[in-house]
């Protein structure tokens, strides 16, 4: 059996090995290949991602840094702790550097005889190769320009702005959130002297986000802030999910706010649905074809749309309190918190996403 990947991100790549492991041929097209830059993004993984990659991926325990613990502060209450999400037995999920995780599949890909990296532009000629599926992530090809196009799109007019400070040694395995009068502000540890930092804020004007850093701090002995990379905002989601035996993936399929560093979630629990629709074809000795697209569809596009409007949501309620300058939903938020049930179920969808 034959599968075609179209891009060469993360997405794609993990895709790429949890279908070679399933004995499929899998050609990877990409115009320039596979350039690993080594920058400051960082990836927040629940852990039952991290476990579905450890098992059926590949192994990334030297990768990931364990977070045990969430705090959640908000500038309507003058910074005071508003929630708390916590185990006290296991990691709540795990921070790892992009460019590491995305080497460390390649790596492993290279090494595969199914694997094959095709350097070559995306056309028409495609379509006469003998795949059973092709999978689409490159939202840039005339693929997606001509069958992917129609989509839910929601435009935050914001950037969001993204770096890692050096810092003195501390046991450093929990994660700040900061609601701020300009938009969320996430402090994500990566090592015991390493934090990445994530600010989303709202409108187009500059910021010194140097200044940020230092303004909400709030533990941190800070010896050095890298280089800021930074990138526009936008919310979407796509209306069809296949055409033919063609399945949109990744990014082209949807793109959340990165208020709960949900966006690859997303991807890796696309990718267990999908390798599970394909495993049972193959141990039963049946064909792969455009019915697995639309059976995958059916199972994650509800689940999908109804997951990144409660991240909408969250990002606009605190937003309409910085704009009214209220502190009731701060309030409110850290009343609910109280409540071990809604603070557990918080804590699942978070790690699993919905399940219905």
């Amino acid at each position: 059996m034959n599968v075609c990947i179209l891009g060469v991100g993360l997405t794609s790549l993990t895709l790429a090995k949890a279908l070679v492991n399933l004995g499929i041929n899998v050609d990877v097209y990409s115009k320039k290949g596979v350039h690993i830059k080594k920058d400051n993004r960082t990836l927040g993984i629940s852990k039952s991602n991290i476990d579905f990659i450890n098992e059926n991926i590949v192994d990334i325990k030297k990768l990931q840094w364990k977070i045990k613990k969430i705090e959640i502060y908000s500038d309507a209450l003058n910074k005071e702790r508003i929630l708390n999400f916590e185990n006290s037995n296991e990691q709540l999920f795990s921070v790892l550097k992009n460019h590491e995780l995305i080497s460390n599949i390649f790596l492993e890909l290279k090494k595969n005889k199914l694997f094959k990296l095709k350097k070559m532009d995306i056309n028409k000629d495609l379509f006469d190769k003998d795949y059973n599926l092709i999978i689409n992530s490159d939202s840039s090809n005339f693929i997606s320009k001509k069958f992917f196009y129609k989509r839910i799109l929601k435009e935050y007019k914001s950037y969001a702005y993204t770096s890692v400070i050096r810092h003195k040694e501390i046991n450093n395995n929990i994660a700040i959130q900061i609601f701020t009068n300009n938009g969320p502000l996430a402090f994500l540890p990566i090592s015991e002297s390493e934090t990445s930092v994530v600010f989303s804020k709202r409108g187009y004007d500059k910021i010194d986000f140097d200044q940020v850093i230092k303004k909400y701090n709030l533990k941190y002995k800070i010896s050095k802030i890298g280089k800021t990379l930074s990138f526009e905002l936008k919310s979407t989601n796509l209306r069809s999910y296949f055409y033919k035996n063609i399945l949109a993936f990744g990014d082209l399929l949807h793109q959340i706010h990165p208020l709960a560093g949900q966006g690859f979630n997303m991807s890796i629990r696309d990718i267990k649905v999908l390798t599970d629709l394909i495993k049972f074809r193959v141990s039963n000795g049946l064909e792969l074809d455009s019915s697995i697209c639309r059976e995958f569809e059916k199972k994650m596009k509800h689940k999908n749309f109804l997951f990144s409007n409660g991240i909408d949501f969250i990002y606009e309620i605190f937003n309409i309190e910085s704009k009214i300058n209220k502190d009731i939903i701060s309030k409110s938020a850290k009343a609910l918190g109280k409540n071990k049930y809604i603070n557990n179920f918080f804590t699942k969808v978070a790690d699993t996403g919905i399940i219905i």
